[in-house]
């Protein structure tokens, strides 16, 4: 097969001319593109494609890795506010109802997330339809990775999703969301084992991403939010904690938690060294993550600065961290009632050191000797998740899960954007909280 030149100029010329993010109530056609068949209908049109999935996924503030990063930290109170002026982060930092169907950071998400799912699924489709099925396989499970991220995000902020893209589509549970991102993971599972990936398709997308590694671990994930403990513990056990699976940066497409925050000090930076955790679960003295995720500055305020994955303009961003993979097992067990093997996994945590860990994250504490109820185990995993994930964007579904109190955050689900509400009169009522 003839190998494609498709790699970095190829991704922002050709992805700069096809895509654009709108709400999911909108038609996402446009009379002065090419047509979708010279894009979806060919090898090459349709590499182009999945690697503008993940441009879209990870690039700038608009993006949705910026977006779930930033509306999460708020929320959750992991982020301190350097500017009042940036207002959609200081609406997310007052929570309540401060935070309406206007906040931008939401909307982007929302329009973001709806944008890569309808253009994952034109690549799922369209791959099906070509002759080489070990170079489909490779596009059908790249492109999944981003349709499940984005339906994962969607279903992790909202009460309910759409459920499908179009005008006036209906809306299904967010936990319906959960269990359509797992189906598109298991039909890419089934696609890949039928025709392994080609060598070909993996030198034709950007490096970092471990393909089968990330769908287990996303599998993973989504099943334990949906509280499937059996399925999330047998997907996890399938995930290679060895490896890294990570969004690459560089100059031109630079992190953007460090391009929008780190750099500029003038939009959020770590609250403190509690991590946003209150007394009892705050962070132990000598817990090294804290040193990982943060830094200090003493001469200019705020003293605590961003470290860990939005340290530098290309600073690699886990997909998922192989610590998250051990603590959904601590956590599949204890739900489990089996406190035995939720403390052994827990205790991975707790003793692993930085020489360790493929990422050079962590805690280098000692073991926990026992455990003396499910709760206290409960406990002891969701403040080290908060811990070992922090900013990761995954907190906010870690506190309605774990039953934290509602004083711990700034709300509980979000209100739908009005670039949805406008367009689609599906569109439910907002929570009250």
């Amino acid at each position: 097969m003839k190998r494609f030149k498709t790699k970095y100029t190829f991704r922002v010329s050709f992805i700069a001319l096809f895509f654009m993010i709108i709400g999911c109530g909108k038609d996402f056609t446009d009379p002065t593109r090419v047509p979708e068949d010279a894009v979806f209908g060919t090898l090459q049109g349709l590499t182009g494609a999945v690697v503008g999935l993940q441009r879209d996924y990870t690039a700038q503030r608009t993006s949705s890795l910026y977006n779930s990063v930033t509306s999460n930290g708020f929320t959750t109170k992991e982020l301190f506010l350097v500017n009042p002026g940036n207002l959609p982060e200081a609406q997310l930092n007052t929570g309540g109802i401060a935070v309406d169907g206007t906040n931008t950071i939401l909307s982007g998400m929302w329009s973001n997330s709806n944008k890569i799912i309808y253009d994952a699924n034109k690549v799922i489709e369209g791959a099906q339809l070509q002759s080489d099925k070990n170079y489909a396989s490779g596009l059908i499970a790249y492109a999944t990775i981003f349709k499940a991220l984005a339906l994962g995000n969607m279903s992790q902020s909202w009460e309910q999703v759409p459920n499908g893209i179009g005008v006036n589509v209906g809306f299904m549970a967010r936990k319906d969301g959960f269990s359509a991102a797992i189906t598109a993971i298991d039909q890419a599972l089934a696609a890949i084992n039928a025709n392994p990936i080609s060598t070909t398709f993996m030198a034709n997308i950007p490096p970092g991403i471990d393909i089968v590694n990330t769908l287990n671990a996303l599998k993973a994930r989504y099943a334990m939010a949906s509280g499937n403990n059996d399925l999330a513990l047998a997907a996890a056990n399938a995930v290679d904690l060895t490896k890294k699976s990570t969004f690459n940066f560089d100059a031109t497409t630079q992190n953007p938690i460090f391009e929008t925050a780190t750099s500029s000090n003038n939009v959020y930076q770590p609250v403190d060294s509690t991590l946003g955790l209150k007394v009892p679960l705050q962070p132990d003295l000598t817990d090294k993550r804290v040193p990982f995720y943060t830094s200090i500055n003493p001469t200019i305020a705020p003293r605590f600065r961003i470290k860990g994955f939005g340290e530098t303009l290309n600073t690699p961003f886990p997909v998922y961290l192989p610590g998250e993979i051990t603590l959904i097992k601590a956590e599949a067990y204890a739900r489990k009632n089996d406190l035995t093997n939720g403390l052994i996994e827990l205790n991975k945590i707790l003793t692993k050191t930085a020489a360790t860990d493929p990422f050079g994250l962590g805690a280098n504490l000692p073991a926990l000797a026992s455990v003396a109820t499910q709760q206290e185990l409960l406990d002891q995993i969701y403040k080290n998740r908060c811990i070992e994930l922090y900013m990761s964007g995954l907190k906010l579904e870690d506190m309605r899960r774990f039953n934290r109190p509602n004083s711990e955050r700034g709300r509980n689900f979000y209100p739908y954007p009005l670039v949805e509400r406008d367009n689609n009169t599906n569109t439910p009522d907002d929570p009250g909280f």
